[in-house]
């Protein structure tokens, strides 16, 4: 029965302490408000999206999950970042495709060169080989 008394006492000044504590502690005690969360868009609307901005988005959630309008927006502008980013890649590389296939198959690639002859030596060979025969007729 005393045991029963102490555990009783000891529970009933648990009880006043905690709300004492939680209650009566004054103004300063009274915990602040908490302010709802709200996305704040991290994303720079200003220059194109870069793997560090996309690690820094961070969505605030809900009772249910997060916001889908807020994470709706963020996979529009990566989607959108994306297609831009592939079209501009695109581009580039027909771009590049056009260019090598002018520096290969260019009409001034074979410009200053005549047709070889039927014996498939090069012309300037057989006007180096007319030279040399040339200068030992000479001598």
């Amino acid at each position: 029965m005393v045991l029963f008394l102490f555990l009783v006492i000891a529970l009933v000044v648990v009880v006043g302490a905690v709300t004492l504590a939680v209650v009566g502690g004054g103004e300063s005690a009274v915990l602040p408000d908490a302010a709802p969360e709200r996305f704040t868009d991290p994303l720079p609307p200003d220059r194109p999206l870069r793997r560090a901005d996309v690690d820094a988005v961070r969505f605030p959630t809900t009772l249910r999950g997060y916001h889908m309008d807020e994470v709706d927006d963020v996979l529009g502008r990566l989607g959108a970042e994306l297609a831009e980013r592939d079209a501009r890649i695109a581009e580039l590389e027909a771009t590049l495709a056009g260019v090598q296939a002018t520096a290969v198959a260019g009409p001034a690639l074979f410009e200053g060169y005549e047709r070889r002859g039927a014996t498939g030596a090069h012309p300037a060979d057989s006007k180096g080989m007319q030279d040399v025969e040339d200068g030992e007729s000479g001598q």
